[in-house]
């Protein structure tokens, strides 16, 4: 994996070529962030926020809201810097669940450039990132795709 580019910010599309990978530093999933997402998205599902009702499921214990783990990993890839002011819109997702997150795991994301598209005028691209996101024992517990607008240089 690539890590000296996760220095420069704001990559441009010329900069994000097909096969450049970067991987995000790691962030330990909280209580507390189960709390304030449930909080946030009105989504208090026992299975996230009643212990007593997660003890009697297949995962014995609570578990992270899936969309707090696909949070995590973008605000994981916002903090590499590569996409500071060059990313116009966050155009596509294409995401699978793979395995709980848990209270207690450490995730995070391995990110690699799969596809490029220039817009018909030149002035931006589309880039499609295959995205990973593990917990610290190397399984994955969310993939797919992402697919995001970014700037061409000198546009």
């Amino acid at each position: 994996m690539s890590t000296e580019r996760t220095l420069a910010r704001g990559l441009y599309f010329e900069d994000l070529e097909v096969g450049w990978k970067v991987r995000t530093p790691g962030r330990t999933i909280t209580e507390a962030d189960i709390v304030a997402f449930a909080g946030l998205s009105g989504d208090y599902t026992p299975l996230h926020t009643d212990a007593e009702y997660a003890r009697g499921t297949i995962f014995g214990e609570r578990i992270a809201h899936g969309l707090l783990g696909l949070s995590i990993a973008s605000g994981l890839a916002t903090r590499l810097g590569f996409l500071e002011e060059t990313v116009e819109a966050f155009t596509g997702l294409e995401w699978k669940f793979r395995a709980p997150i848990r209270i207690g795991d450490t995730i995070h994301a391995e990110i690699e450039v799969v596809q490029k598209r220039s817009t018909p005028d030149g002035r931006a691209g589309f880039v499609v990132f295959q995205v990973q996101v593990l917990n610290q024992r190397g399984e994955v517990t969310q993939k797919g795709q992402w697919t995001l607008l970014v700037r061409a240089r000198g546009a």
